[in-house]
């Protein structure tokens, strides 16, 4: 009976880390969005004459923007996605390679079982 605690914990161990993984999945989606619109917005303002007037909506009020301070704050939003979605996927690659390890403990585990079953019924047979 210990046997099978142990083996429901690390059960349970697999399915958290699971849903953590689903997780960093659902953070790379909101990434990928925010990197294409800013990429967007990015390729607006590229078009823009320098002369051009920019508004930036802060609450519900848009304020008015000097075209190189929105193309900066633009590009420095574009470098942070950036390095938030590389920490991402390195959190996807190390949490995969986990969810990994215990899936293959827990099918070891399994096939111990099954194995124990398998002789405790030739056993009887005899």
């Amino acid at each position: 009976m210990a046997d099978m605690a142990k083996f429901e914990e690390e059960v349970n161990k697999l399915r958290t880390l699971e849903k953590d993984r689903e997780k960093y999945f659902t953070s790379r989606q909101e990434m990928e969005m925010r990197l294409t619109e800013s990429k967007n917005v990015k390729a607006e303002l590229d078009l823009m004459e320098s002369d051009s007037k920019v508004y930036k909506l802060i609450g519900a009020v848009l304020v008015r923007q000097d075209l190189e301070e929105a193309r900066s704050t633009v590009e420095k939003r574009l470098e942070f996605i950036d390095s938030e979605t590389k920490r991402v996927e390195a959190s996807i690659s190390d949490i995969s390679k986990k969810c990994t390890e215990q899936r293959d403990k827990v099918m070891n585990m399994q096939k111990s079982f099954q194995m124990m079953a398998q002789a405790a019924a030739q056993a009887q047979k005899k």
